[in-house]
């Protein structure tokens, strides 16, 4: 069995207010487990408004499925919030 982590940095630039970061947040960490079989949450940086921290996790037995998968989630993000770009993003096994 193995578990896949990805941990995804978002650079909020046009934010400025906390509710304007978390309804951004909310709405990935939402929706992902709905589009992909992904725990999430927003695991760093919580009371800084321009920078958000999203961890995702899943388990499986195939790792080239499981890295597939995540590379997907990260392109949904891109796709779906184009004012959330991605600074870096980084998966790992376990």
């Amino acid at each position: 069995m193995l578990v896949a982590t990805c941990v995804i940095k978002l650079s909020l630039d046009g934010v400025y207010s906390l509710k304007d970061k978390r309804s951004i947040v909310k709405f990935i960490v939402n929706r992902l487990p709905k589009q992909f079989n992904v725990a999430t949450a927003e695991i760093d940086h919580h009371d800084v408004w321009q920078t958000a921290v999203i961890g995702l996790v899943t388990i499986g037995n195939d790792a080239g499925y499981l890295h597939g998968l995540l590379e997907k989630a990260v392109a949904w993000i891109e796709q779906s919030r184009p004012d959330a770009p991605i600074e870096a993003y980084s998966i790992e096994f376990r």
